[in-house]
């Protein structure tokens, strides 16, 4: 499967480019999602560490157009995709649905209705494969400081943009992905992460503001 992305350096760099048009958390979030992508992607049996590493470092890239909550994976699927690397633009849209509706996710649609119904055909059309998955969970794992326990990234992302009718069951989805990856890398998926017990009794929710 020869995926059309970046390669690490190339990745680093766009990201960088990022951090310039909009400076924040959620760059050092992105390559902490990278990193755990990673280190996840090397005990797995079928997916590229590299590979791994620049999905997750990219899977928010179009917030270096602004200060966004959804309209982020539209921007960053449109950038991705005219500078040709379209499993990118794919990861900028599936990074935020474990489960494949619109109207499941944690923050607004800051966007257009027709931006909308583009990503809600986008998922129609899909099947998630395991990059899209491992960049879910990475995403869920990666704070600014590090790696840190799954359900602080959920008091993480409540906080700032509270509760819907998709909560729950957006929690057990990440729940069922670490499980996923438990399985299929043949232990647990916290025992690969350097410091997540560090981070986790360490992690105030309330100041990583802005990471994802």
């Amino acid at each position: 499967m020869v995926l059309k992305i970046p390669s690490r350096t190339q990745a680093l760099e766009i990201l960088e480019e990022a951090r310039v048009n909009n400076p924040g958390n959620w760059v050092e979030h992105s390559l902490n999602s990278g990193k755990a992508a990673a280190v996840i992607a090397h005990y797995h049996p079928e997916l590229n560490e590299e590979a791994a590493f620049v999905l997750g470092c990219l899977h928010d890239i179009g917030r270096r157009f602004g200060v966004f909550q959804m309209r982020h994976v539209i921007e960053g699927y449109r950038f991705m995709h005219v500078l040709g690397y379209d499993d990118v633009a794919r990861i900028c849209l599936t990074h935020s649905f474990p489960i494949l509706n619109v109207e499941a996710v944690s923050g607004k649609w800051d966007c257009s209705p027709e931006d909308v119904q583009f990503v809600a055909s986008f998922l129609e059309r899909i099947e998630l494969n395991d990059y899209d998955r491992l960049i879910q969970l990475s995403d869920a794992l990666a704070t600014s400081k590090g790696f840190t326990l799954i359900e602080l990234r959920f008091v993480d992302v409540a906080l700032r943009y509270g509760f819907n009718s998709y909560t729950i069951q957006r929690w057990q989805a990440y729940r069922q992905l670490l499980q996923y990856f438990d399985h299929a890398i043949e232990r647990p998926v916290y025992s690969v992460l350097a410091g997540v017990v560090e981070n986790s009794f360490g992690f105030d929710p309330c100041s990583d503001q802005g990471d994802a």
